[in-house]
């Protein structure tokens, strides 16, 4: 007999804190009586969470959402709600629905705790529902989640963005930096430990500057807090903003015995032209400075970075400094991106566009040296056994995986694993990858 139970598929772009209000948007749901289905077909609901950090991304999501017509035609009562970054624009909302008129709800970010409200409005009346606040407003606790990352518990500390870097869209859709109360955390992240998490990650758009709007708090204070929640996990964080990056809080990581020995520390430029004009409120020479202070604490420490090239006026030997900061830092990885032009911010206006054959010959040099790196760091785990918390299993290799505290992933055969902190033998190495033996396994 079949099943009536109302189902729900959730469609996740961008990062981290989307990943995480993905699984309150879920938890949500769950509570309104749907259950989770990956067939976008045999869903009552589908929700689209958006990111529109680059185009690329917003023309992904409009074009699986434009694909959604002829679903939405054939199954009347389907409901079709957009939420995340890309709604949350000035006037989006209004031309979203304008192209896509099947679209039922339109929620924006700072409207995703009422989710349970426009899915009701929406059920009861047919009426489409539209709901977007222009301002951000309390943070509101107690939001249901049905999380999907286990061993890894992903915790908001803060949300918004001061930080206004000319190329980012996020403090417009985001709103103003707003931290959360130090003992939600404290209790959250002691409720994940409870469930047999072994990871903790720390997320805000710039974890260094928690507790700046609360006075009493700062988070090396909070690291250290966490850190002494009694259980056996690994703790992280992202992401780092290079100016709040202070030596009490490098001295609260180093000293953490829970802390992972890995930090995301966002450099975007090696040039103090272009760093300025991205309003970074750093210099290459600052820069350096923390990688030199970090590692001062921690020699071991992996440094990992976001770069983006073919920012206007970029130069040849603007771009020449990156790669060169490159050399000297020798980051553990680097996520890499062209320049995209985002309406409403500054660096749209700019003069001096780069060309897209110039940033593509860029990048391609950029990813060629940093994966050059990456291999070398990796050559060095070869014959070494390493401690790594098992993340998951993947198919098409069919091994387990899992990071290491340096955030080095490795691939390796066992059974039953994910959740467990193993020891595994590197017997090779890729690039950013390595292969290795089971050797034991954590009680």
């Amino acid at each position: 007999m079949e099943s009536f139970t109302k189902k729900y598929c959730i469609i996740t772009y961008g990062c981290q804190m989307n990943l995480h209000e993905s699984e309150k948007l879920a938890g949500i749901l769950q509570t309104l009586g749907y259950v989770k289905t990956e067939d976008e077909t045999k869903a009552d609901i589908i929700v689209f969470n958006t990111c529109c950090i680059r185009e690329n991304a917003e023309k992904k999501a409009e074009g699986n959402i434009g694909a959604l017509k002829k679903l939405k035609r054939a199954k009347k009562d389907l409901i079709v709600a957009v939420g995340g970054c890309m709604t949350q624009q000035q006037g989006y909302a209004e031309k979203l629905t304008e192209k896509f008129p099947f679209i039922d709800i339109v929620f924006g970010t700072h409207n995703l705790e009422n989710f349970a409200e426009f899915v009701i409005a929406k059920t009861e009346s047919k009426k489409h529902v539209v709901a977007v606040d222009e301002k951000e407003g309390k943070i509101i606790e107690g939001t249901p989640k049905a999380r999907s990352s286990f061993p890894n518990g992903w915790v908001n500390i803060t949300y918004g963005c001061d930080n206004f870097c000319t190329y980012c869209i996020v403090p417009y859709v985001r709103g103003r930096e707003r931290s959360r109360l130090p003992e939600e955390i404290i209790n959250e992240c002691k409720q994940l430990v409870e469930l047999g998490y072994k990871e903790i990650t720390l997320l805000g758009q710039n974890v260094n500057s928690y507790g700046r709007d609360l006075g009493n708090i700062n988070f090396a204070a909070l690291i250290r807090q966490v850190s002494k929640i009694q259980g056996d996990f690994r703790l992280r964080f992202m992401t780092n903003h290079p100016k709040d990056l202070t030596e009490d809080l490098v001295r609260a990581i180093a000293e953490s015995d829970k802390t992972a020995r890995s930090i995301h520390l966002p450099v975007q430029a090696g040039s103090n032209r272009i760093l300025k004009l991205m309003n970074r409120h750093y210099t290459r020479g600052e820069y350096l400075a923390k990688i030199a202070l970090l590692r001062s604490y921690m020699p071991d420490i992996a440094i990992t970075t976001d770069i983006m090239v073919g920012f206007p006026t970029e130069t040849d030997e603007d771009f020449n400094e990156t790669m060169s900061l490159v050399e000297e830092v020798r980051f553990s990885g680097a996520f890499t991106f062209i320049y995209s032009p985002r309406s409403g911010t500054p660096a749209a206006k700019m003069a001096g566009q780069i060309s897209e054959d110039v940033s593509k010959e860029r990048i391609m040099k950029l990813i060629d040296l940093q994966n050059a790196i990456n291999r070398e760091q990796s050559r060095a785990y070869v014959g070494k056994e390493i401690k790594v918390l098992c993340e998951g299993y993947d198919e098409k290799k069919n091994k387990y995986l899992g990071r290491d505290t340096y955030g080095r992933m490795a691939y390796f055969a066992g059974k039953n694993l994910i959740g467990k902190f193993v020891k595994v033998k590197i017997t090779k190495a890729g690039g950013i990858s390595l292969l290795g033996e089971l050797v034991a396994v954590e009680e």
